[in-house]
């Protein structure tokens, strides 16, 4: 998802499983499952999963409004882009404050504790990842196919020897970074 990347866009997405899903026993927390295993899992909930939408929280938004209230925008648009409206919404530790309180429940480390919810994580980790490896041929200097926007040391490095690109997080504080 990328909250916590330094450099460009959130990205969100909603699942709806249906109850007998193969491979039930390996989605987990996406941050736990190896990138090539989150992309054979990623093409399975494609595949199977009866609605799903994913959402870019946009860079512009992020830095406007900051990284909490992007996101509740993203995921308020990623279930609206549903084809299938759910009964009830799982969501990974806040509500979507757009949606009312009783049709959903936030799940503290929810992405290690339910399916749908690590589903979701990992189909928008995978998205953004790719997003960010294509980003990358265009902003070479911060590595971003390797480090997906992420604040590694390399990053950080290159912030410092490059300064900032247009798809560093103005809301973040990276100026720190550039001396």
């Amino acid at each position: 998802m990328g909250r916590g990347a330094f450099a460009g866009p959130a990205v969100v997405a909603a699942v709806i499983l249906p109850q007998q899903f193969p491979q039930m026993d390996e989605i987990n927390d996406s941050k736990l499952v190896s990138a090539k295993k989150r992309e054979v899992l990623a093409k399975i909930i494609h595949e199977y999963a009866l609605s799903y939408a994913i959402v870019e929280c946009p860079l512009e938004t992020i830095n406007l409004l900051g990284i909490g209230k992007g996101c509740q925008q993203g995921f308020f648009d990623a279930i609206n882009k549903l084809t299938i409206t759910p009964d009830h919404i799982l969501i990974d530790a806040f509500y979507i404050d757009q949606i009312v309180k009783e049709k959903q429940t936030p799940i503290i480390h929810g992405d290690s504790l339910s399916i749908s919810i690590a589903a979701a994580s990992i189909i928008a980790k995978v998205y953004r990842d790719k997003l960010m490896e294509s980003l990358s041929e265009q902003f070479i200097h911060y590595h971003f196919a390797k480090n997906k926007g992420y604040g590694t040391l390399e990053h950080r490095q290159a912030i410092r020897q490059h300064g900032l690109c247009p798809l560093h997080r103005t809301s973040f504080d990276l100026q720190k970074f550039l001396s």
